[in-house]
């Protein structure tokens, strides 16, 4: 071997192209399934816990802080209060969202733990925790067994939910009940 391959040879490995594609197959169990059949009839649902009476959302069987199995099907609203946000700003390959835009955290009218969804219709800089919000849905004939059947939410002409009551309020028709 020549002293130039040796050399090359002795390179440290800085990086290297390797892709790597994954396929996933999910099955979901009774609650998760009932939750995704009921977005496919335009309806957000929750379980209440029969031990907290805390309602999660999306419903899971069981609630996550007392372990009790969780069968009361909770209705829930269109609207929703944000809790936390972040303004995305770094496009992320294959998204057909392009930057800036707002994703959330946004607890539901009715349940007591938050998900996430897209902010859209609104100024960027304007949104904040607290602010109330709704849902906007695609149409009914596009529906799928998916949360992609909400489009997004948008701000809504209501007075803010305080930090501290956020998840803990029934907040429905809210109107600044404490």
């Amino acid at each position: 071997m020549s002293e130039d391959n040796n050399a090359q040879a002795r390179e440290p490995v800085t990086g290297m192209d390797a892709p790597i594609y994954l396929q996933y197959q999910f099955t979901a169990g009774r609650a998760p399934s009932r939750f995704l059949h009921a977005l496919k009839q335009g309806r957000l649902t929750g379980q209440r816990c029969p031990g907290c009476s805390q309602v999660y959302i999306p419903p899971r069987g069981s609630c996550p802080a007392c372990g009790i199995a969780t069968d009361e099907e909770v209705t829930l609203s269109n609207k929703a209060t944000v809790q936390s946000f972040t303004i995305v700003y770094i496009p992320i390959p294959g998204n057909p969202i392009k930057p800036p835009y707002i994703v959330a955290n946004l607890v539901p009218d009715g349940a007591n733990i938050s998900f996430i969804h897209l902010l859209s219709d609104c100024v960027n800089e304007e949104v904040h925790i607290g602010q109330r919000v709704e849902a906007v849905w695609k149409p009914a004939q596009e529906w799928d067994y998916k949360m992609d059947n909400i489009l997004y939410y948008r701000p809504l002409e209501e007075p803010d939910v305080p930090v501290e009551l956020i998840g803990r309020l029934p907040v429905e028709g809210w109107e600044g009940q404490a």
